[in-house]
């Protein structure tokens, strides 16, 4: 193996980890927030305000490392992003009152948002290297991350979410200042956003605006549906009087699911494409959370949050591969927007509950999911399946 091929698998074994810890930390403070909840004595509209808060300070996150991420500082954003990210879980676990946790939330959310942009345009110059997809493989890391961190936190249920979210924060934070070494070395720093296709020196055409904003409300419809199962399954769960352990283990079956399609969909998207997929994909996600959440009873919960998860798991992959043709700017107007839906989303749904109740305020995920299978022939149309890759990466130029 040449060493511009070893530095690619180890830039992409490094960047799986990084969205893997990302994953593991959102799980845990989704998982537990019924706990955190109780603990500082929130109401459902205040439990709103806290993750309103973290929407700001993502919005705010996003922004900065979107300006910042430039080749030259992307290794640094990426550990800084991480870094505090799991200081922030850690300080998120000592909160007791809500103008605690809404300015810990504040401060995680911008975090979150600088190593999301890093993690991201990282994993975007990675595939360059490769000369095919792997985003999707990517993605399955955060889903596999996401699922270990619900198991434990179903498992360590009889512990306080305090001692959980110390114990995993000083863990991942130890991991992360001992992977800065390497993150420095990331291949693929030099290259462009967009990549050409195997077997053709022509590129994808630039991307027209109406498609633009069409990828980015697809995703921004898809990314509320994975904050509302983060935030809420768990919530829904407890609401049907499920205990601690089986609420917690909602979020469990989405990731576990959402992982599992994430793991096959590049191949999925190569050999059938990625429109008939995001399609079916979709429309399997809306009929099984509005299925789940209308029988009201837990087995019938737990069934739709699996069946949700499975569904969406390719549908934000191919979107940002398809907002890839317009470049660097396009991926960036479909990410901020898609996020718009990820961190709005869990607020919205909490200020419908509090007016409705939480079985109607989630009904809005599933008719989001409807909506995308609808419009994702018209936004992915000319997205082809690409040819059978080699198995080892493209050396570097």
């Amino acid at each position: 193996m040449s060493p511009a091929a070893a530095s690619a698998r180890r830039s992409r074994g490094l960047l799986n980890g990084y969205f893997l810890g990302m994953g593991v930390v959102m799980a845990i403070w989704g998982a537990r927030m019924p706990a955190v909840q109780q603990a500082a004595h929130l109401t459902t509209a205040q439990l709103s305000l806290v993750l309103l808060a973290a929407a700001l300070g993502m919005v705010a996150g996003l922004k900065a490392g979107g300006r910042l991420a430039c080749p030259e500082r992307l290794a640094t954003l990426l550990t800084l992003g991480a870094g505090g990210l799991t200081g922030c879980l850690v300080l998120l676990g000592q909160c007791h009152t809500l103008a605690q946790l809404f300015a810990a939330a504040l401060a995680f959310g911008i975090a979150h948002g600088v190593s999301d942009v890093a993690a991201n345009s990282a994993a975007v110059r990675c595939q360059n290297v490769y000369g095919r997809s792997i985003m999707s493989g990517f993605h399955a890391a955060y889903s596999l991350g996401a699922l270990g961190g619900a198991a434990l936190a179903a498992s360590t249920a009889h512990t306080t979410h305090t001692s959980l979210f110390l114990t995993t924060g000083l863990i991942l934070f130890v991991v992360v200042l001992a992977a800065a070494p390497t993150t420095q070395t990331l291949s693929g720093a030099d290259q462009p956003t967009t990549f050409t296709r195997r077997g053709t020196d022509e590129r994808q055409p630039p991307l027209a605006p109406a498609k633009l904003w069409l990828l980015g409300a697809l995703a921004a419809g898809s990314l509320l549906g994975e904050g509302a199962a983060a935030d809420w399954a768990a919530v829904h769960l407890n609401s049907l009087h499920a205990t601690t352990a089986i609420s917690a283990t909602a979020f469990a079956l989405y990731s576990a699911a959402m992982a599992l399609g994430r793991l096959v969909g590049d191949r999925l998207h190569n050999t059938v494409g990625a429109p008939a997929v995001v399609r079916a994909g979709a429309a399997l996600a809306a009929t099984g959370l509005a299925t789940g959440v209308l029988a009201e009873s837990v087995p019938w919960a737990l069934a739709g949050w699996t069946v949700f998860g499975l569904g969406l798991s390719t549908t934000v992959p191919a979107l940002i591969t398809a907002a890839g043709a317009g470049g660097p700017s396009a991926v960036a107007t479909v990410a901020v927007i898609g996020y718009m839906g990820l961190l709005a989303g869990p607020a919205l749904i909490g200020a419908l509950a509090t007016v409705t109740a939480l079985a109607v305020a989630l009904l809005l995920p599933a008719l989001l999911a409807a909506a995308v299978a609808t419009l994702s022939l018209r936004a992915l149309e000319n997205t082809a399946p690409c040819p059978s890759p080699p198995r080892t990466p493209a050396p570097m130029p």
